[in-house]
């Protein structure tokens, strides 16, 4: 019985890693893209440099307190697994908390997002808009 449970814990903690991975890879990639075209191509002027990268700096450690959320969300649910050896409660409630994490990021990227582009001119935002736009609507890695 006690290899049962541990076998369970693994194969959760590995779901929930490889779930919350391939979330963040998707978002990793469109950012990196969009990324790529505001620092490379868009010809930004050292003002808007340095304005975005006050916006980049702020949401790098936001990104990283909903990251650790994620992660601990997942040990919390291995835990359950292990304690409970049923979806129960606090499985219930470790998968809420990963998603609560996983949705704040999502509206901190939008924000983030939309931060950036308020500091475009008109002709850059619309070069950004596309990328951003390929980004959202891509298949996944």
């Amino acid at each position: 019985m006690a290899i049962a449970v541990v076998v369970l814990t693994v194969v959760a903690m590995a779901a929930g890693v490889w779930i919350g991975t391939g979330i963040g890879k998707r978002q990793v990639h469109g950012a990196a893209d969009v990324h790529d075209i505001l620092h490379h191509q868009l010809g930004l002027s050292p003002e808007q440099e340095t304005k975005i990268a006050v916006i980049e700096s702020k949401f790098a450690v936001d990104r990283k307190d909903l990251y650790m959320r994620m992660r601990a969300a997942n040990l919390e649910l291995a835990q359950a697994l292990e304690s409970e050896r049923t979806y129960g409660d606090a499985a219930k409630t470790a998968i809420s908390h990963f998603h609560e994490a996983m949705a704040k990021l999502q509206e901190l990227t939008v924000v983030h997002i939309l931060e950036m582009r308020a500091v475009l001119t008109p002709e850059q935002a619309d070069t950004f808009d596309k990328t951003v736009r390929q980004a959202l609507s891509a298949d996944p890695p």
